[in-house]
């Protein structure tokens, strides 16, 4: 018998399923079907998240629940979170690892940044990346890896230009960030990783004070003159965004023009229509449909509770599957099914809660304008392999084809 400890004491990992599961070489957008079952079955599903068991919420009220309960914790300084803190010494914690109301404080200071006027206007810019992208796929000729030619380099760019970080150094976030959202990374790796790009930060936030430009950082460097914030804390933002902000668009980008190759009709119809409602719509149901964060949203109960059912015992730690409450009947009908004029208000593809991602808005107009321009451009793309031969990343935070080999 295998065994390991807990809080409430001694745990048998014997027959324990891993999380997140084998997903089918048949349909790669639909999760492991084991989650349908543990919707089914009463309370949570224990599971082996990393080697560690687990509490899963899989059902949709239950996720719901608890990313809303007070009592399951976010901060992974509290006793029993299963994500060690890897920052390093040079880093703050992130406020994406905090509860309220510390959380929302520092949260409060970045929202401006990201609302919805404000992303709208970024548009243009937007526009203008992606229409640079595609000229640049399209002139170094085809077969192209959609990954790497264009699902990586418009969100890694929109996001430096944002911060006011040169673009030229994208390739050694990538690196670290990689090695950041990877499982398979040591602890050693990821503090490593979470080094290097504290260390190139600190330097940027150095040369933004003496040299201030109408960028994020920039401003957020006028809240450290003002005492609210310390320097720290704008590197850890920016550390955070910067893995964020491309990582989750980027593999929504490639894995969303794969499930429309795969669906022709509903291609066809965001290829020629105009109407940004069906866009944004055909976006929504993208992201509920194949909801690629399929990992790392984890909490720690700091007092008993129960969530589903479930007792939850101080000190337990507890995984919600973001993936499978998408795919919950209790959510919406046929969830299995991409359905473009499905009404997805509430699904949590971002998450739920206080903590919900700070930078949907972007992603959504990255992809209500990546995905159109794309399919309108090159009205022949078509897989440039057979699709059994394309790997995904099972191991990674967010789910995504490692390469996208097209033509056109």
């Amino acid at each position: 018998m295998t065994a390991t400890t807990d809080a409430s004491g001694p745990v048998d990992r014997t027959g324990l399923p891993p999380y997140p599961g084998e997903r089918s070489g048949r349909c790669p957008f639909d999760p492991p079907a084991e989650y349908a079952d543990w919707r089914v079955g009463e309370g949570l599903r224990r599971a082996l998240w990393r080697g560690r068991p687990m509490w899963i919420a899989t059902r949709f009220d239950d996720i719901r629940a608890a990313l809303s309960d007070p009592k399951l914790s976010a901060d992974d300084r509290t006793p029993g979170f299963p994500v060690p803190n890897t920052s390093g010494p040079d880093v703050d914690q992130a406020f994406i690892r905090m509860d309220d109301p510390e959380h929302i404080r520092l949260r409060r200071m970045l929202t401006g940044e990201f609302t919805v006027k404000q992303m709208e206007r970024l548009r243009p810019l937007i526009q203008e990346q992606v229409d640079h992208f595609l000229d640049q796929m399209i002139s170094q000729g085809q077969p192209a890896d959609l990954v790497s030619a264009y699902a990586f380099p418009i969100p890694s760019m929109v996001i430096s230009l944002m911060l006011g970080v040169p673009y030229e150094d994208h390739s050694f976030f990538q690196e670290h960030s990689a090695t950041i959202v990877t499982a398979d990374a040591t602890e050693e790796e990821q503090r490593a990783a979470s080094a290097a790009l504290a260390g190139y930060l600190y330097e940027l936030v150095a040369r933004k004070e003496r040299e201030p430009a109408d960028d994020l950082i920039s401003r957020q460097l006028q809240r450290v003159a003002a005492g609210e914030i310390g320097r720290e804390t704008v590197v850890v933002n920016g550390i955070t965004l910067l893995v964020a902000g491309h990582e989750t668009t980027a593999n929504m980008i490639a894995l969303g023009t794969l499930a429309l190759l795969e669906n022709p009709e509903q291609l066809d119809r965001l290829r020629s229509t105009d109407d940004s409602a069906v866009i944004a719509n055909a976006v929504e149901e993208l992201l509920r449909y194949l909801t690629i964060v399929q990992d790392g949203v984890v909490r720690v109960a700091t007092e008993d509770v129960t969530i589903g059912g479930q007792l939850v015992r101080a000190g337990e730690p507890v995984l919600v599957s973001l993936p499978a409450g998408n795919r919950d009947t209790a959510f919406s009908a046929d969830p299995d099914t991409f359905d473009p004029d499905r009404n997805t208000r509430g699904h949590l593809a971002f998450g739920y809660g206080t903590h919900q991602c700070l930078g949907q808005p972007l992603a959504r107009v990255e992809l209500q304008i990546a995905l159109p321009a794309l399919l309108r451009r090159l009205p022949g793309l078509r897989l440039a392999v057979p699709k059994e031969q394309i790997t995904f990343r099972n191991n990674t935070i967010t789910y995504g084809p490692h390469r996208l080999p097209v033509a056109w």
